[in-house]
């Protein structure tokens, strides 16, 4: 009789095997096509949402004095007070400019084609998410046209796009015809920079990765810096993105059963067994020793 189950058992771990290569497969990329006409459309209907919220140069200068005013009211810092750091030099006015310019599309773009690549899962998650709240905005951009603190001469503050260049808006807002230059809050600028971070903490596991926070910081300063949003508009960009987190959950990592006595875990484009525990101490015999393995490993931004 023993001589018999050897062999048995000796076949098991390539039986085994077969749901986990199931299991790594599961969970697939979207067709990329389909994606890439997706983002597309997406962009497309905000640069028209955009245009049609051009006009409105009353409404827009009065929203700016009251945001300014609000802003004063509850105590917030001065805008002025993050330019004045810059103006100590054209070449760190040069490259923050440049950066505004610059960093805003394609660290998103490469955000979501990192993940598009490597963690299908966190990539529709973080995709819905950056459509809701880029929807947001453009509602807020139709029903509060604000013009920028730049604009605004209450503020005291310099066009450092016009003074020293480069710059992505026209000299006139009425003759820009690429953008819409009232369109202020919330800060797409900032929103997506913060999804960014988030959605990398979320989506790997390196102690570093809480680092990714600087470049939302830096987008802050850049943003109020060159006097192209308010305070006010990173915080109302970064409520939109609260709300869109809290509706829209990150992916985690589940307990799937498979073959007795194992189980698949998996989250995104990877998938890990857990092997039984044998008896004896710690193993099946020993009082809570079941419930521990079959507790399933969650990932997120805690892993």
């Amino acid at each position: 009789m023993e001589s018999r189950s050897e062999p048995a058992r000796k076949s098991e771990p390539a039986r085994e095997s077969e749901p986990a290569r199931e299991g790594e497969a599961a969970i697939r990329r979207p067709p990329l096509v389909r994606e890439l006409l997706l983002v597309a459309g997406l962009f497309l209907v905000y640069k028209l949402g955009r245009q049609l919220a051009t006009g409105h140069t009353g409404e827009a200068f009065d929203n700016a004095h009251r945001v300014w005013d609000l802003e004063r009211f509850l105590g917030l810092p001065g805008e002025g007070d993050v330019q004045s750091a810059l103006l100590h030099g054209d070449t760190l006015v040069h490259v923050v400019n440049t950066y505004y310019a610059t960093v805003h599309f394609p660290a998103t773009a490469a955000f979501l084609i990192w993940l598009y690549l490597r963690r299908p899962g966190h990539y529709v998650w973080a995709r819905r998410v950056l459509a809701a709240v880029t929807a947001a905005a453009l509602v807020a951009h139709l029903t509060f046209p604000l013009a920028p603190p730049r604009m605004l001469a209450a503020t005291g503050l310099v066009d450092t796009g016009q003074v020293y260049g480069p710059t992505v808006y026209g000299a006139s807002p009425a003759t820009d015809s690429l953008s819409n230059q009232f369109a202020a809050m919330p800060s797409l600028h900032f929103g997506w920079a913060l999804m960014v971070a988030i959605g990398l903490i979320a989506a790997t596991r390196s102690r570093w990765r809480w680092l990714w926070l600087l470049h939302p910081l830096v987008t802050l300063l850049v943003i109020v810096g060159t006097a192209n949003h308010y305070w006010l508009d990173a915080i109302v960009a970064a409520a939109l993105l609260g709300i869109a987190l809290a509706v829209i959950r990150v992916p985690r990592r589940t307990a799937t059963p498979t073959a007795p006595g194992r189980e698949l875990v998996g989250a995104g484009s990877s998938v890990t067994e857990r092997p039984e525990a044998p008896d004896g101490p710690g193993g099946p015999g020993t009082p809570g020793a079941q419930d521990a393995s079959d507790a399933p490993e969650l990932v997120g931004a805690g892993r």
